[in-house]
């Protein structure tokens, strides 16, 4: 038996208390291994309920040895391998008898034990700093997004609130804020039916005030004015569902001009009017084009065409309407889907400044739906000065097709034999009803002489007598211009008949030239001496020569000398063909090729000069349905098959040329031209559907003039009182039959006759089939008789060449 190592009591409590506060200061569990040793397995077990036990558990066996052995003195036998867990931490040689190498042993398990634990307490500490520091990260960023946002809500509501304040102390159905100039309309609905920006050229920096008492109208306007840059006037005009707001600009220097913006989305509505523009687009929605003077022209060359008016609709019961002293320009869809305005003085369209500087003045009206508001903008009697005589030619216009003598461009090609070989032809047809001969401006030698050209038309008095008697009616072309040429330019020069150029005495006239005539003087229309100088030549011509009526072809407000100076200042050309119209109403014509205002009846606006083309066709439809909108009832369409024939586009204006009749057109697009033609208010004829010499020609002709006769004519004369009454058309888009179906708003290929006749023309070359859109209530096919239902669809739909889409509405208590 080996010796004990003497060991004093003093070393032995001091590493007694060293050892149990390692001890206390390990993990729970401590699993020791002491291999090849009586003992087979020790495991310590804290006490975690009592500090006073000192005293490990032994489990296991353990070899007899010294009596005077503790417990605790056995704990720390040498061992030579110690165990963490399973984990081999410390392997050596121990000396069984070494007290100090056992104490090392033990010292270095409790020592990396207490290590452990210390991080094991850190980690905790660690997570939960972390989670403080994110949770204070978020809060600062929730009081920064809580602080603009209440800054937000406080401007957005000191903004709203100011603008409320602007809003309604003007007036209560529209919004306007004077300083950013945003502007929106309301209906009687309170829906927002149109809006966009005023003063759209105003800097946003440049505050507005209130006028001063002196610059302020009686009307109860509401006057805002920007500092030495615009004044702005606004009213408002009450009548029930009824609403109109008056916006007057008046430019305050030489180099700003007044434009006012509005949206065309398609969320507004789509936009109709201003008649004819170039490309022929059906709704001004569509149209994309620059500022341009908005004056009758040539659409070919010119933004718009021969029949102007300042008046613009949308579908959803919204109009404007320009005032007529206004240098109005137009433009839309150039930059953004926006339809502006603006007042601007030219050197040509508005030389003639009727202000010091520019203004812009016109007015918003709204009602229930856009047919509603198209009667009450357009509502004009026609009727006021009317005669028994003008009704009466009237209903013939409407009943008995135009005959236009074909021509050459040789002015002497038209003499009498054409004339009356031409009508001997109409009535060799048979079948035919006789009406208007129209004869060109080139009865006369020279344009302006106002006398038949007797080397020609020697015996042209007893050429009308005879046509009179079979029943045809005369009517001579007449125009403003005279040719230097002629004897007239001379008398009226020494008169001072004629417009004079600007900056210049009036003694020397202003020349342009038209059609066949290089250079021609145009008669001052606003002279006192000049109408009855005409009046007087026009009554001798009809005196001897038993003319009916006049036809004038005026041209368009381009044909006017560049440097023109009337009398009386004009307020725009298109003033012109209007003074003309209505200094000679009393002489009788029945058409007029230019407008801005519908002529007394029964005078007629022609469409412009149109190419013998399918593009030609289809202009004829935009033309006739945009003319109808802005106002014009009675439309002529021109000559079946075209009036001239051109292989490509002339830079300048037709009117520049003399342009000779076209080559008798292809069947099919004569026929299909004709086909549109019935069903319009007049028809008018200059080849002859007998020149094809053909049967199926025939009967074609045939039946669609039976058509015309039971169907077409009828339905105009019973529209036609509506239309004298309201200025309504008596052809329509199919929106004036529906205004709330989205469907009839962009049809632009079919059209209605009053309410109770829709066409669906074939405009397209070797087509047989289309698309036709009924709306709501019964319809008959014109075609096979059969019924169909409104407010939808017919798909592929079958059309023959001989054969037009037609389809008569039938009443409201219609069983299908």
């Amino acid at each position: 038996m080996l010796k004990q190592p003497k060991v004093h009591f003093k070393e032995f409590v001091q590493f007694h208390r060293y050892q149990r506060r390692v001890i206390d200061d390990t993990p729970n569990t401590i699993t020791i291994s002491i291999p090849d040793r009586n003992v087979v397995a020790t495991q310590y077990h804290k006490n975690e309920d009592s500090d006073e036990n000192d005293d490990f558990e032994l489990s296991g066996r353990r070899k007899k040895g010294n009596l005077f052995r503790t417990k605790r003195r056995a704990s720390i036998a040498p061992l030579p391998a110690l165990r963490l867990n399973d984990k081999e931490m410390l392997a050596s040689d121990f000396d069984t008898y070494s007290l100090a190498s056992n104490q090392a042993s033990i010292t270095s398990v409790n020592s990396v034990a207490s290590l452990l634990r210390e991080k094991m307490q850190a980690f905790p500490q660690m997570i939960r700093k972390k989670k403080r520091e994110t949770k204070d990260y978020k809060i600062k960023i929730f009081v920064i997004m809580m602080f603009f946002i209440t800054v937000f809500l406080i401007s957005y509501a000191y903004v709203g609130y100011h603008r409320h304040v602007l809003t309604y102390s003007y007036f209560e159905k529209i919004k306007f804020n004077s300083k950013d100039r945003f502007i929106k309309i309301l209906n009687h609905e309170n829906k927002i039916v149109m809006s966009g920006q005023l003063g759209v050229t105003i800097n946003m920096d440049s505050h507005p005030f209130h006028c001063l008492e002196d610059r302020r109208k009686q009307d109860g306007s509401v006057c805002i004015e920007w500092n030495g840059v615009a004044r702005l006037y606004m009213n408002f005009q009450d009548m029930d569902v009824f609403r109109c707001y008056t916006i007057h600009w008046q430019a305050l220097s030489a180099n700003q001009f007044p434009i006012d913006c509005y949206e065309l989305t398609r969320d507004n509505g789509l936009w109709f009017g201003g008649g004819i523009s170039k490309n022929m687009q059906w709704s001004l929605s569509t149209k994309d084009f620059d500022f341009s003077p908005y004056a009758s022209g040539d659409a070919k060359v010119h933004q718009f065409g021969n029949g102007v008016k300042r008046y613009f609709i949308n579908s959803i019961g919204v109009a404007i309407q320009v005032n007529e002293k206004s240098p109005l320009h137009l433009m839309a869809n150039t930059t953004a889907n926006e339809f502006c305005l603006k007042a601007q003085n030219d050197d040509f369209t508005f030389v003639n400044r009727l202000t010091p500087l520019p203004e812009l003045q016109y007015k918003i009206c709204t009602t229930e739906d856009m047919r509603s508001l198209h009667m009450l903008m357009t509502q004009q009697s026609l009727w006021d000065g009317l005669k028994e005589a003008d009704i009466k030619m009237l209903h013939t216009l409407i009943e008995e097709p135009v005959w236009q003598i074909p021509h050459q461009n040789q002015w002497d090609s038209l003499n009498e034999t054409t004339i009356y070989n031409y009508s001997e032809d109409v009535i060799a047809m048979g079948f035919m009803r006789l009406g208007h001969i129209l004869v060109s401006e080139f009865w006369q030698e020279n344009i302006g002489d106002f006398t038949v050209d007797i080397s020609r038309f020697p015996t042209l008095k007893e050429t009308i007598d005879v046509l009179h008697r079979r029943g045809f009616k005369i009517v001579f072309t007449i125009q403003p211009f005279i040719s230097t040429d002629s004897e007239n330019f001379k008398d009226a020069v020494r008169k001072k008949l004629l417009i004079y150029e600007r900056h210049s005495e009036r003694s020397i006239p202003a020349l342009t030239r038209y059609k066949s005539v290089s250079s021609a003087g145009v008669l001052d229309i606003t002279n006192n001496i000049s109408i009855p100088w005409l009046k007087e030549k026009l009554e001798k011509l009809k005196e001897e020569y038993k003319v009916d009526s006049f036809y004038l072809d005026l041209g368009t407000s381009y044909n006017l000398p560049h440097y023109y100076q009337c009398r009386q200042t004009l307020d725009n050309p298109d003033m012109y063909a209007r003074l003309f119209t209505e200094s000679l109403e009393n002489i009788g014509f029945l058409g007029v090729s230019t407008a801005s205002r519908a002529p007394k009846p029964p005078a007629f606006l022609s469409t412009l000069p149109i190419n013998s083309s399918w593009s030609g066709l289809r202009e004829i439809m935009t033309a006739v349905l945009n003319y109808g909108i802005i106002g014009y009832p009675f439309i002529l369409p021109g000559a079946i098959g075209g009036d001239y024939a051109l292989a490509k586009s002339k830079t300048k204006m037709i009117s520049f040329y003399s342009l000779p009749q076209p080559t008798l057109p292809e069947q099919e697009l004569f026929v299909r031209w004709m086909q549109l033609i019935t069903f319009m208010p007049a028809m008018q004829f200059s080849h002859l559907p007998s020149e094809y010499k053909s049967d199926y020609i025939t009967d074609v002709t045939k039946e669609l003039i039976n058509v015309r006769k039971a169907i077409v004519i009828p339905l105009l004369k019973k529209y036609l009182t509506e239309s004298m009454n309201e200025g309504l058309p008596l052809v329509r888009p199919l929106w004036m039959l529906d205004p709330h179906d989205p469907a009839c708003l962009s049809i632009s290929d079919e059209f209605s006759v009053g309410e109770e006749l829709i066409v669906a023309p074939i405009l397209e070359k070797s087509v047989e089939e289309r698309e036709v859109y009924l709306p709501q209530g019964v319809w008959k096919d014109g075609i096979d008789g059969s019924l169909r239902k409104g407010s939808r669809w017919i798909h592929s739909y079958k059309v023959p060449k001989e054969k037009i889409a037609y389809f008569i509405k039938l009443p409201d208590n219609t069983r299908f």
